[in-house]
């Protein structure tokens, strides 16, 4: 969704002539993959973090617009709730210290963002969902400005037909299930996130993301970090069925239909990107119908590089975990793999040790001669994600050869040799990989991560009522964020 629309409305016409539009940019999208017109020479990474905003007693502070006013920095954009807002980090090359790049200059931009929206009462969180939200900011008047925010909620509210509902199984207790209702998707602006960036060719792109879904139930173990919302305890990664819900624009008659969710895990392996695309021109109708002027085919006979900017707005209101991407950058097209399972934070060093972890699991997984993917089915990598996101660093897994297996001891034994096999084709410097890598060991034989940390330090305030306890909690983690020391350190 990183395109600007415009607030206006959508007629039946529109929809029609979008519809084949979007066909006609998936046929040349076809055709550019078969003629070989992609960038594959020297692969990028990147990294986005989407982070939240706190006043000083750690409630959420409803002043992005003021915040990144002060600023004033073209990395940092609005996100859609005004608690909100996202840094994007220029691409970099692994191999050229890519990792090492990342971390130092999200450091120091965060470090600088944080010293000027201070001064607007907005202090900058690393954390999946904001603990100390509460329903009074489940509402409309929480939606940033940015017009393509409100009409997005409008569609998907509209396609729904009725107020959004949010129903999540509380950790362990009944009482602390939550069950409520939204007139907006303002709850989807409660998952913040880190988005990671592979580049990829063509030919290596289905590997890749296949990868990536293997991977991204051990993502979650090993990095939850969103194990409140409106005052309860949920999920250790409540980001997973808050964004499923959020944005489901289907009736609980299409649920009972089989229609596909729009925040998605997928149901098969792929062959080749164009599977993806090709799904979401098949499955999804267009949520925000706008139309671009370009002929794609007449732009790419001329010798062009077509934006298929149809193609890519509606791929961008489909919210796959792993999400394909295709973009034109120097007026070469490239395809990309985001990988959106990551929760945002606690710190920019647990946030590099699981960049570092999955970009070396994905490289490595990418290249084997058998493949993971090959030797289980695609609902049981299903069924790992939905587990871990809700257990976290105590879930178990089924990993093939393996059977059940606590993901902890699957990362230790199996999943980090891996990881540094993959950090060393990518050229990472040894003792890079060995520092990034080791906050996610020393996480797994610590059992703590960002979630299993909140969760033990509420416990402690268990005599304190719950929004207090939150506060008091949300402070303490705040300050340790900016120490950067990893969260299993942290008293």
């Amino acid at each position: 969704m990183g395109e600007e629309v415009d607030a206006q409305e959508f007629s039946r016409a529109d929809r029609t002539r979008h519809r084949a539009k979007v066909r006609r940019c998936l046929d040349v999208f076809a055709r550019m993959l078969s003629e070989a017109r992609f960038d594959t020479d020297d692969p990028m990474t990147g990294l986005e973090v989407e982070l939240n905003l706190v006043d000083e007693q750690g409630d959420p502070a409803l002043r992005n617009a003021e915040a990144l006013a002060a600023i004033a920095d073209p990395d940092f954009q609005t996100e859609l709730g005004q608690f909100n807002i996202e840094i994007n980090m220029p691409p970099a090359r692994p191999r050229e210290g890519g990792l090492t790049t990342f971390e130092d200059n999200l450091r120091r931009s965060l470090n600088d963002a944080e010293t000027k929206s201070a001064a607007v009462g907005a202090h900058l969180v690393m954390i999946g969902i904001l603990p100390t939200l509460a329903e009074g900011h489940m509402g409309q008047q929480s939606i940033s400005a940015n017009p393509r925010y409100r009409l997005l909620s409008e569609q998907i509210l509209s396609a729904r037909g009725e107020d959004i509902t949010i129903a999540v199984s509380g950790h362990g207790t009944p009482a602390e299930h939550l069950d409520t209702s939204a007139d907006s998707i303002v709850p989807e602006a409660a998952c913040t996130s880190t988005q990671l960036h592979v580049q990829t060719s063509p030919d290596q792109f289905a590997a890749y993301w296949n990868a990536s879904q293997v991977i991204a139930s051990i993502q979650l173990a090993v990095g939850a970090n969103s194990p409140y919302l409106m005052g309860r305890e949920l999920w250790r990664e409540t980001r997973i069925p808050l964004f499923e819900q959020a944005t489901d624009t289907r009736s609980e008659e299409l649920k009972a239909q089989g229609v596909r969710p729009r925040v998605w895990f997928g149901e098969r392996w792929i062959t080749s990107v164009f599977d993806l695309f090709e799904e979401n021109v098949r499955y999804f109708p267009a949520l925000l119908p706008v139309t671009e002027d370009e002929d794609p085919a007449a732009v790419l006979e001329a010798g062009g590089t077509p934006a298929l900017s149809e193609l890519r707005l509606h791929n961008g209101t489909i919210y796959r975990w792993n999400r394909p991407v295709y973009d034109v950058a120097g007026g070469v097209p490239h395809l990309r793999v985001e990988n959106r399972v990551l929760a945002a934070g606690p710190t920019v060093a647990d946030t590099m040790a699981n960049a570092a972890f999955y970009f070396g699991l994905v490289r490595a997984m990418a290249g084997s001669e058998r493949p993971v993917w090959s030797q289980m089915s695609f609902s049981a990598a299903e069924e790992n994600f939905h587990h871990a996101a809700q257990r976290g660093i105590e879930s178990q897994v089924y990993w093939p050869g393996v059977g059940q297996v606590p993901a902890t001891e699957l990362v230790l034994r199996r999943l980090l040799p891996i990881a540094y096999e993959g950090l060393a084709a990518w050229g990472v410097e040894q003792p890079v990989a060995d520092r990034l890598l080791g906050i996610i060991e020393q996480r797994c034989l610590l059992g703590t991560n960002g979630a299993e940390w909140f969760v033990r330090r509420m416990a402690a305030r268990a005599d304190q009522g719950r929004f207090d306890a939150l506060r008091a909690t949300l402070l303490d983690y705040r300050e340790a964020m900016h120490s950067n020391e990893p969260v299993h350190t942290w008293a």
